[in-house]
C-alpha cells in the first residue's frame, strides 16, 4: 500500500474529531465513540489488523481510560466537591481573595502555581479539575476557567506525575535521563517566562491586562523556570516541576501580599491558621501521600506498588500484559487523602461515600468521551496508524524536520491526552531522525516531550475533564476553538526554536 496514501487515511480520524468538535460542536461523549468506530474500520481494512486483534486492542485502551485515568479524574472532582459540602471551600475562597481580589493574580496563583504542582505530583488530569473548579468557585466564568486552566497546564506536563514522562522517554529512545532532563527545561525556559503573560493578557482581555502587573508575571513565571532549569540539571526528571510550581505560588503571593495589598482586604475578617489548615486539608494530604507514595520514598513505594494485577488484553504481536496499579496511583491516593481529610473536617463516612458517588454520576458522559478517545489511541498506535503519519512527516521535511519535530509530539498528546504516551510513540522515532540528520538526539527527544504539552491543552481527553470540572459537558467544540491558536502558536515558535538549537549545534 502507498505510504501516501496510508498518511492521508491514518488522518481521517483526527481530521473527523477536529472538525465535528471544532466546527460542528458535537458533543464529546457522541463523535468520540463514532470516530473509534472509524478508527477500527480503518485500522482492519488499511493495515489489515485481524479483527479480534483490533478489538484487544480497544479493550486495553478502555482498561487504561477507566483505570488510572478516569478514577483520578473522578478523585480530583470528588476532592473539589467535598470541599465544597465541607465548607473549605469558602474558606479556601476567603483565603484566596484575601491574598488578592485581582482576578489576573489568582490566576497566576491557582490555574499557573497550584495547577502546576498538581501537574507535578499526579498529573492525570487533577491540574485542570481541581483549579478550573475552584475558579469557578470564585466566581470566574465556567468556561474560561476549563480554557486558562488548559492553557495553563501545558509545560509543567513535561515533568509531570513525578518526572514520569521525562523517565519514559529515556528508556524507550535508549538515552540519558540527567542530560535529557536539562535539556527539556532549557527549551521550556522561554514558554515557561511567557506563558503567565498570556494568562493575564487573556484574563484582563489583551495587553491592557498586563497593566500594573508585568512585575508580578515576569517574578511568577521566572521563578518557576529558574528553579526547574536548576533541579533538572542537577536532581533529574522527577522534582523539576514540583519545586518549580512550589517556589511560584510562594514568590506570587509573597508579591502580591506586599506590593499588591488592597487595603479594603484588611476590614475582612481574617481565616485563621488552623481554619487554614484545615480547609486545605485534603490538598495537603494529597500531596504528602503521593510524594511519599512514589520512587522517591522506596521502602514505602515498593510494598505498595507490588499491590497490581498483570492481565493479558491485548493479543497482537509485540503484546505485554497490562497491570492495574491498585494503590500507588494517584486516583487511589487522592480518594484516600480525600476521605481522611473529609472526616477530619467534620465530615461522616456516610456523607463522604454519598458525594463520591455522587461524583461518579456527574462524571458518566465525561467517561464516555475519555474511554472512546483512549480506545481509538490504543488502535490508532498498534495499527500503525500513527507511524504512518510520523514517517511521511519524516521524509516530507527532510532537513528542516526539526521545525516539524514537536509538531509529532503535540500529534501524539493529541490523539492520547498523555505526554507519556506521546513519548512512548515517537521517542525512538525523534532520536533515530536526530541521528539520520547528524544533529543532537537529546534535543529532538526534548522537542518531542516539549512540543507533546502543546497538545495537551487541545486533546480531547483534556478537554473532557475540563468540561466535567466546570459542568460544561457538551461544549468541548467551544473550547477547542478558544484553546487551538494558543497550541498552534505555541508549536510554531517551538518549532522555531528547535530549528535554531540544530543549526547551532544545541
Amino acid at each position: 500500500m502507498d505510504i501516501y496514501l496510508k498518511f492521508i487515511v491514518a488522518l481521517l480520524p483526527i481530521i473527523l474529531l477536529m472538525v465535528a468538535l471544532g466546527v460542528f460542536k458535537v458533543p464529546g461523549h457522541i463523535i468520540c465513540p463514532i470516530t473509534l468506530v472509524v478508527t477500527i474500520i480503518l485500522a482492519i481494512l488499511m493495515w489489515e489488523m485481524p479483527f479480534g486483534i483490533t478489538v484487544s486492542a480497544a479493550l486495553e485502551g478502555i482498561a487504561l481510560a477507566v483505570w488510572p485515568i478516569m478514577i483520578v479524574i473522578i478523585a480530583a472532582v470528588f476532592t473539589y466537591n467535598l470541599s465544597i459540602y465541607t465548607k473549605g471551600m469558602d474558606v479556601i475562597k476567603k483565603m484566596l481573595t484575601g491574598v488578592t481580589n485581582d482576578r489576573r493574580i489568582l490566576v497566576l496563583i491557582l490555574a499557573f502555581g497550584f495547577g502546576g504542582f498538581l501537574e507535578a505530583v499526579a498529573g492525570f488530569g487533577t491540574a485542570v479539575a481541581i483549579p478550573a473548579g475552584i475558579l469557578a468557585a470564585l466566581g470566574f466564568e465556567p468556561m474560561f476557567a476549563a480554557t486558562i486552566c488548559l492553557i495553563a497546564n501545558t509545560t509543567p506536563t513535561a515533568f509531570g506525575a513525578i518526572g514520569l514522562p521525562v523517565n519514559t522517554l529515556a528508556k524507550v529512545s535508549d538515552i540519558s535521563v540527567g542530560p535529557l532532563s536539562y535539556t527539556i527545561s532549557l527549551q521550556l525556559f522561554a514558554f515557561i517566562v511567557i506563558l503567565p503573560f498570556v494568562l493575564v493578557m487573556i484574563t484582563g482581555k489583551g495587553f491592557k491586562g498586563l497593566k500594573g502587573v508585568i512585575g508580578i508575571t515576569i517574578a511568577s513565571g521566572l521563578s518557576f523556570a529558574i528553579v526547574q532549569m536548576i533541579v533538572a540539571k542537577y536532581l533529574g526528571a522527577e522534582l523539576p516541576a514540583v519545586l518549580g510550581s512550589v517556589v511560584s505560588m510562594g514568590v506570587t503571593i509573597f508579591i502580591a501580599k506586599v506590593f499588591y495589598k488592597d487595603k479594603s482586604l484588611e476590614e475582612e475578617e481574617k481565616v485563621s491558621f488552623k481554619q487554614g489548615v484545615i480547609a486545605w486539608l485534603p490538598f495537603i494530604l494529597i500531596f504528602i501521600f503521593i510524594i511519599l507514595v512514589s520512587p522517591l520514598f522506596p521502602a514505602i513505594y515498593e510494598p505498595i506498588a507490588a499491590v497490581k494485577t498483570s492481565v493479558s488484553i491485548y493479543k497482537g504481536a509485540g503484546a505485554h500484559p497490562y497491570t492495574f496499579v491498585w494503590l500507588a496511583t494517584p486516583g487511589t491516593i487522592i480518594i484516600v487523602a480525600t476521605f481522611i481529610g473529609g472526616l477530619i473536617q467534620g465530615a461522616s463516612f456516610g456523607a463522604i461515600v454519598k458525594v463520591f458517588l455522587e461524583t461518579v454520576k456527574q462524571m458518566f458522559k465525561s467517561a464516555i468521551t475519555i474511554i472512546a478517545i483512549v480506545a481509538l489511541a490504543k488502535v490508532m498506535g498498534y495499527s500503525g496508524m500513527i507511524k504512518s503519519i510520523a514517517l511521511v512527516l519524516v521524509m516530507a521535511t527532510g532537513s528542516f524536520y526539526p521545525v516539524i519535530s514537536p509538531l509529532i509530539g503535540a500529534l501524539g498528546t493529541f490523539v492520547t491526552g498523555s505526554d507519556t504516551s506521546a513519548n512512548v510513540l515517537f521517542g525512538g522515532l525523534q532520536v533515530e531522525a536526530a541521528k539520520s540528520l547528524g544533529v543532537n538526539s537529546y534535543w529532538l527527544a526534548a522537542a518531542n516531550t516539549c512540543g507533546a504539552t502543546a497538545g495537551k491543552m487541545i486533546s480531547p481527553q483534556s478537554i473532557a475533564v475540563a468540561t466535567a470540572a466546570t459542568g460544561l459537558e457538551g461544549s468541548e467544540g467551544k473550547i477547542l476553538n478558544s484553546t487551538l491558536k494558543y497550541c498552534v502558536s505555541y508549536v510554531i515558535l517551538l518549532g522555531v526554536l528547535t530549528y535554531i538549537g540544530t543549526l547551532i549545534g544545541m
